[in-house]
């Protein structure tokens, strides 16, 4: 095991009072964060169930996690919290929900739930699925602010600005009511919380006895806040990040949190991580020079012990077709030429659509690939859907899944109607489906409206005792006939063929439960083997599948530069290093190109020996041929590091907008 150096280990020892790392791009900051660990619970005797370790993603994580466990005992590492902000606003929120006036088992509303409440709380307006998608954005930017609804109505400048502010109070409305939170509730809500109810708040800052935080650079306004809340005067925390890898602003990640933590903690020890672990000079020289355009809170000059290394190649290309066929072909060149893997390469891209030549030329030479983000079987809106209605069936109990289902189909079951329903679980604590089994219920809602409920109430109880004969899918069949669930899915496609792709989903699905359930036919061999037993299994089956998709390990990764960050490959690709593409048309008309220059710094750290640009002379877009331009960020590279290809037809930026000027001012001369 390589040792820490001398600024890794200076952060591990730090422990009195609030800490800041700044730590560059392939600088081992996850190491620092377990060594800490480490060093907090056998040097300091602090134990492991009073430190808490916070990071971002799921994958993340369970990597931190993997990697503490293997330096600890297991006696030692018993009790230790790291998940992401989101699972420790959960753990917060199960214990302390009676506070904030939640019932035990709340909901989590995934994005498809919260569009369809903020629909059913727009109260008889015209609704398109642009207007939805702003509308949540804005009460997603809120919630990360800690604006209240009231607040929000009070500050709206503009009728479309106060429509939004209205949706977002009616919508909490509802989401209380039907005790379901969405997931910015997870980090707002503790926030909450520890605002009202200081005796929780000091019971869980004498619980976490050090923080640590993975990527504070991403930290929104809520988040910052939490953190300042659990750590309370002491401030034992450490966080690490990197202003110049904050690429998440426009989901509300604020690099002014690096100095709005200078300015709260005074007594702040900040301390610099620059030596890579991951590239070559080159690579890093490229990325320091490009990333000085940027303004710093903390100058930094990442360095490296890996040698100078290969020279940076920019490659131009006729137009995208060549960009996709150059690409392709140098993958496959390489892996002959120098005996390299599949998996040794990732193409870096600024939007999904750039991928989409290039898997065809990547298919055409049988080249293996796979794109990161791609969407599970049990995402898909088809499948999800009718697994809330085998959840339901299983747990009459999941609220989450029953107002999924409540209304697709459409049933015309209200939005006044399901909050009364709401309210009347609440007051008598139980679940949704349980107060549509009621009779009270009936003095709650109007004639029709409790016809409605009635008959879906009686129709699901029939089937849930079809489904007791758990040899069978019969009875599920029975239910998406009953349901008309192919029609639904055929109005809800743009095109036939997409529709009986889905139709082929839900078969696949009904298939795979029935192979499950007549496995274990024999009750010698399985008993108690049932449907919810087949639908637990089926999940955790997708879930090892995709597990095993990331693991399968000779392939090509094609990735967006989002997804690539904190990933590292030998040979990169960044493609579409043009104007327009990288920095995106939409932060060139906002003026705002310091987050675009910080991806392409993402882009360029990703590699660890060689990396390729690539752009295109001609693009096609609806039909039309047009020119384009390369990236300013190409001009802004060392011209010692970098090869430019195709000399004759590959000119700098400044070069052809210096020859376009002077065919404009010839022609002027022509013309005058």
């Amino acid at each position: 095991m390589i040792p820490l150096n001398a600024a890794q280990q200076s952060a591990v020892h730090h422990t009195q009072g609030p800490l800041l790392v700044i730590a560059g791009a392939g600088s081992g900051k996850t190491r620092v964060i377990t060594h800490k660990i480490l060093h907090l619970i056998e040097q300091h005797k602090i134990p492991a169930h009073k430190i808490v370790a916070v990071t971002f993603t799921n994958k993340a994580a369970r990597e931190m996690k993997a990697r503490v466990t293997q330096l600890l005992t297991k006696s030692n590492s018993r009790g230790l919290i790291v998940s992401t902000f989101h699972q420790l606003g959960l753990t917060i929120l199960r214990q302390e929900h009676k506070k904030l006036g939640y019932k035990s088992g709340f909901s989590i509303l995934d994005e498809q739930d919260v569009k369809q409440l903020i629909h059913d709380s727009l109260q008889h307006c015209t609704v398109d699925e642009g207007l939805l998608g702003l509308i949540q954005n804005n009460i997603s930017s809120w919630k990360n602010e800690r604006i209240s609804p009231e607040q929000a109505i009070q500050t709206a400048q503009e009728p479309a600005q106060l429509q939004a502010a209205h949706a977002y109070e009616n919508y909490q409305r509802l989401c209380k009511t039907y005790n379901a939170m969405d997931f910015d509730d997870l980090i707002l809500l503790p926030t909450q919380l520890f605002d009202t109810h200081p005796e929780v708040q000091e019971r869980w800052q004498n619980r976490v006895m050090h923080l640590l935080v993975d990527e504070y650079q991403d930290t929104n306004s809520a988040q910052y806040f939490l953190i300042r809340q659990l750590t309370g005067v002491l401030a034992r925390f450490t966080v690490v990040g990197d202003d110049d890898q904050s690429i998440y602003a426009w989901r509300g990640a604020r690099t002014k949190n690096i100095e709005i933590l200078q300015a709260d903690y005074p007594q702040l020890k900040v301390i610099m991580l620059e030596q890579n672990y991951r590239s070559t000079q080159r690579i890093l020289n490229a990325a320091n020079t490009v990333i000085k355009n940027n303004p710093h809170i903390f100058q930094k000059n990442l360095w490296s012990q890996a040698g100078l290394g290969d020279a940076i190649r920019i490659h131009p290309c006729k137009n995208e077709e060549g960009e996709a066929d150059f690409v392709a072909n140098e993958i496959l060149s390489q892996k002959l030429r120098f005996g390299r893997t599949f998996q040794d390469f990732a193409v870096l891209y600024r939007s999904n659509h750039q991928s989409r030549l290039l898997e065809i030329k990547l298919q055409a030479l049988q080249i293996p690939y796979r794109i990161s983000g791609g969407t599970s079987f049990f995402a898909r809106t088809e499948i999800k859907t009718l697994m809330a209605y085998l959840r339901l069936l299983v747990n009459p109990d999941d609220d989450n899944a029953f107002l999924r289902i409540i209304n697709t189909p459409p049933r015309e079951i209200g939005a006044a109607t399901l909050e009364k329903i709401g309210q009347y679980a609440q007051m008598r604590s139980i679940s949704l489906l349980s107060a549509c089994q009621e009779f009270g219920l009936q003095q709650q809602l109007s004639t029709k409206a409790y016809q409605r409920i009635q008959h879906f109430s009686n129709w699901f109880q029939k089937i849930s005792r079809d489904c007791e004969d758990a040899t069978s899918t019969q009875a599920i069949r029975q239910l998406l006939l009953d349901v008309d669930y192919s029609d639904w899915i055929r109005s809800q496609s743009s095109q036939p063929k997409t529709a009986e792709r889905r139709i082929a989903n839900v078969e696949q699905l009904l298939t795979s439960i029935g192979k499950m359930l007549n496995e274990h036919e024999d009750p010698e061999s399985s008993k108690n083997y049932s449907l919810e037993k087949a639908i637990g299994q089926l999940v955790l089956r997708d879930i090892l599948e995709q597990q095993a998709e990331e693991q399968d390990s000779d392939k090509v990764s094609l990735m967006t530069l989002h997804a690539a960050k904190g990933l590292e490959f030998e040979n990169v690709f960044l493609m579409g290093i043009e104007e327009e593409i990288l920095p995106h048309r939409n932060s060139i008309e906002a003026d705002s190109l310091e987050e675009e220059r910080r991806l392409f710094y993402v882009g360029i750290t990703r590699a660890q020996k060689n990396l390729i640009m690539t752009y295109s002379l001609m693009r096609s877009q609806y039909g039309e041929k047009f020119s384009t331009t390369p990236s300013r960020f190409l001009d802004e590279l060392p011209t010692n590091e970098i090869i430019w290809e195709n000399q004759d037809q590959a000119k700098p930026r400044v070069e052809q907008e210096a020859i376009a000027n002077a065919h404009l001012s010839h022609l002027r001369k022509l013309l005058g």
